[in-house]
């Protein structure tokens, strides 16, 4: 075995995670893990380079080495707590922190013809900086690899979760739910079928952006205040015609797209604010937890009805498939209720059946990555990105 760790922070900016873990062609343990949070000044930074603005470049370059500096610091403290040093560890993998994520160039720019616009993705945190404050070697850059092969460059974890975690026996189903939810569906490992996989839509990011509007909370603990509240069936079904959800795969989105500037856009158009539908109140008048519960349902009605489609539902043995829900959605108890109910012709559980921590399974996978890189394993998979062929992902960046 080696040792690797790996470093992730999603869309939701709520933190580093550092997993350590210990790796082979086939397995994949978790020995400990260390989070830490960003600092409000470089959290505030990172959400303003998200969306375009003033200043971008400046910002831009100085957020890169100070997100480079958090995730050296997690992993030093990583070691520190477990009584490691620098030379225990084989390679990191950095995942970055994606600040933006256009892979169909379906953006604007001021200095380009909308046909010299090409498709890019953008994560910062300096490997550099990593590999020398650490005194470890970094894999880091993932995803252009994968874009300059024609692919979405996400989701990547279908590949991880396929060596991983692929039954023996059962369809499975690993659903990641943090900022964005993506799924990656699993053959039997006798079928020798690629995995697939997409991003589903939506998963934390709006209803946390909703509470912290609304009751100045980071996240909605266990999904307590959307299941005060009543979801709107008609919201729900305007939310559900938007074209992502028609779209087939391979897809991927992000933070740029399902934002609360898409929500309010919605509200806007289904509630005139002068107008009550049903017997319903104007949408100035419609109760906050209502739209969070409607939020979750959202999340959830997506979710359920892609595995629905393409998740068979039992084997050739009439044993019933498996939903594996990893991520910070995982620990939303009210999501986790609507799952199980909307799926219950599956197996709707978390990662802990598998052994490991919900929280914990994106952070193995750029271990993992970082592992395959090493090794010149490929980590992309084109059935799900849309890549031109399958390539060993990432570059190394030496120790000092």
């Amino acid at each position: 075995m080696a040792k690797y760790i790996g470093l992730m922070s999603g869309t939701s900016m709520d933190g580093v995670d550092a997993v350590l873990c210990d790796i082979t062609q086939t397995s994949c343990t978790t020995l400990a893990a260390h989070s830490t949070p960003y600092s409000n000044e470089l959290l505030s930074a990172l959400n303003a380079l998200c969306t375009e603005g003033p200043d971008e470049l400046n910002s831009l370059a100085i957020a890169d080495r100070l997100v480079a500096e958090t995730f050296a610091r997690v992993t030093l403290e990583l070691l520190e707590r477990n009584g490691l040093t620098a030379s225990d560890i084989t390679a990191i993998g950095s995942h970055g922190q994606t600040v933006r994520h256009h892979p169909n160039a379906d953006v604007l720019s001021a200095h380009f013809a909308k046909s010299s616009v090409r498709g890019f993705t953008c994560q910062i945190g300096d490997p550099n900086t990593i590999a020398t404050l650490t005194g470890i070697d970094v894999i880091a850059d993932f995803r252009r690899k994968d874009i300059a092969l024609g692919g979405q460059g996400a989701p990547l974890v279908p590949a991880f979760h396929n060596a991983i975690f692929a039954s023996s026996k059962t369809y499975r189903a690993l659903v990641n739910i943090g900022g964005i939810a993506n799924v990656s569906l699993l053959s039997p490992q006798h079928e020798g079928l690629a995995p697939r996989g997409f991003d589903i839509g939506p998963g934390n990011r709006l209803m946390d952006q909703w509470i912290s509007l609304h009751l100045n909370e980071s996240f909605d603990r266990d999904g307590a205040w959307a299941a005060s509240g009543t979801p709107h069936s008609g919201l729900l079904q305007q939310l559900l015609l938007d074209d992502y959800f028609q779209l087939p795969a391979p897809k991927s989105t992000g933070r740029e797209y399902f934002n609360i500037d898409w929500l309010s856009n919605t509200l806007a158009d289904y509630f005139p604010s002068s107008t009550a539908l049903d017997g319903e109140e104007a949408s100035n008048n419609l109760a906050p937890k209502d739209v969070q519960a409607t939020l979750l349902a959202l999340t959830g009605e997506t979710i359920a009805r892609d595995i629905k489609t393409y998740l068979p539902r039992v084997n050739k043995c009439s044993e019933a498939s498996e939903v594996i829900i990893c991520g910070g959605g995982a620990f939303n108890k009210a999501l986790l209720a609507y799952l199980v109910d909307a799926l219950d012709n599956y197996k709707v559980s978390d990662s802990f059946t598998l052994g490991m921590h919900p929280q914990h399974v994106e952070g193995a996978a750029f271990a993992w990555f970082a592992h395959a890189y090493v090794n010149d394993i490929p980590g992309n998979v084109p059935e799900v990105t849309g890549a031109s062929k399958a390539t060993v992902l990432g570059a190394l960046f030496k120790k000092a």
